[in-house]
């Protein structure tokens, strides 16, 4: 690429980049590489206390600078959360903005933006808006992982408990605000799908929003030689993202009961990091395993004949099911677990959404290899030939070229 094609990218993204164990750091991780070996790119972020910020700009080689802020950000369930929720009520914000927002971030922001040494200013994740200036004095893309309001919304449906719902459905109404005024202020959103994008042009008419498809490495999560467990089943992700937990929670209580009723035998693992004392105690009641944080979840993937994704809670899209995929692992999962995705079931995963029809498509693969197979390679040739990071990548950069002008 020729110096006059070449941006100078700043990127700020809020919670983090590395170690890569979740689909948000996965996405943003592989996108910024790809885009630092075409152009200069600057990278603001933040690390928690037990992360080495030095690993980032070891793994990131081609970026100009990388700064990352130390940052614990408050929990839920924490003292520091409530205090969060408690300014929110007052300035009338949600509550992730709040949590969000950080001054040493900011003033890291405002002087690249000063410097006069960036051409465009990439906003990652809804996260990141309040640390970075809209309509300042470059164009900002507001890189737009999830329709965040709808993941509140979504976790509100599921919460029987009325005083948590009734919370959860403010902070959605006031997310959807502040989710629409990103979207009008920024010079461009992107999603991470069509279907993402639609709904936020519905939240935010007259914005300018685009969509990139997801991507997955595919030289990294390949087929396996790997011998295979009989009925075994795996899901992966991060255990400390409330959606997660309830599709794990949700599966081992109205799903798997079902798959053993007609295979007695069937197995489940649930491989990710930081899961929680409820989720450990619902797992031993079920008799399934759950690993905590593992370095390499290729192995568990690689044993196990069906990956499960029984999702009730979402937004964008799952860069898991593209990881089994990659595999060419058979795949069942709810209409939502795999909503954006450019997948056709029945021919790259089965797609169920009750718990009968969940447990029944499973039941059928477990019990048919070829079709297992059959699946197995229809996903892998997808993902082969249209999402690989480097032309995921390509698109991105093509966006924010034309956000430029």
């Amino acid at each position: 690429m020729d110096d006059v094609s070449r941006m100078r990218i700043l990127w700020v993204k809020i919670g983090g980049l590395w170690p890569k164990n979740t689909g948000g750091r996965l996405r943003s991780f592989h996108i910024l590489d790809e885009l630092s070996r075409r152009h200069r790119v600057t990278v603001i972020t933040t690390h928690s206390p037990e992360e080495d910020e030095d690993a980032l700009r070891r793994e990131l080689p081609f970026c100009e600078r990388v700064v990352s802020v130390p940052r614990t950000p408050p929990k839920w369930h924490t003292w520091r959360f409530v205090a969060a929720l408690l300014r929110a009520w007052w300035t009338g914000l949600p509550v992730d903005a709040v949590r969000c927002a950080d001054r040493r971030v900011r003033d890291e922001v405002e002087r690249a933006l000063s410097s006069g040494e960036v051409d465009l200013c990439v906003a990652d994740f809804l996260c990141a808006i309040p640390n970075v200036p809209l309509r300042g004095p470059v164009p900002v893309v507001h890189f737009s992982h999830n329709v965040e309001h709808m993941i509140w919304r979504r976790m509100a449906a599921v919460e029987k408990r009325t005083w948590r719902r009734t919370l959860l459905e403010g902070e959605a109404r006031k997310l959807q605000l502040y989710e629409a005024d990103a979207c009008i202020r920024a010079n461009l959103t992107i999603a991470v799908s069509e279907q993402d994008r639609a709904q936020l042009q519905q939240t935010a008419p007259g914005s300018t929003i685009s969509s990139i498809p997801t991507g997955v490495d595919i030289d990294y999560f390949a087929p396996s030689d790997a011998p295979q467990l009989p009925d075994h089943l795996v899901f992966t992700g991060s255990m400390d993202w409330q959606p997660n937990e309830d599709a794990m929670l949700w599966f081992m209580s109205s799903i798997l009961p079902l798959v053993r009723r007609k295979i007695p035998g069937a197995s489940l693992t649930i491989v990710g990091r930081n899961p929680s004392k409820r989720l450990r105690g619902a797992a031993r009641d079920a008799d399934v395993g759950v690993t905590g944080t593992v370095e390499d979840v290729r192995p568990y993937i690689a044993k196990s004949p069906v990956y499960v994704v029984p999702l009730r809670i979402g937004g964008g899209t799952r860069l898991k099911i593209f990881e089994a995929l990659s595999m060419s692992k058979a795949l069942v999962s709810t209409r939502i677990g795999a909503e954006g995705l450019p997948l056709e079931s029945g021919r790259h995963f089965i797609e169920a959404d009750e718990p009968q029809a969940f447990a029944d498509a499973v039941v059928a693969l477990l019990r048919d290899p070829a079709r297992r197979t059959a699946l197995g390679e229809a996903g892998r040739d997808l993902m082969v030939n249209r999402y690989a990071w480097q032309q995921v990548a390509t698109e991105f950069g093509t966006k924010c070229q034309e956000a430029m002008v």
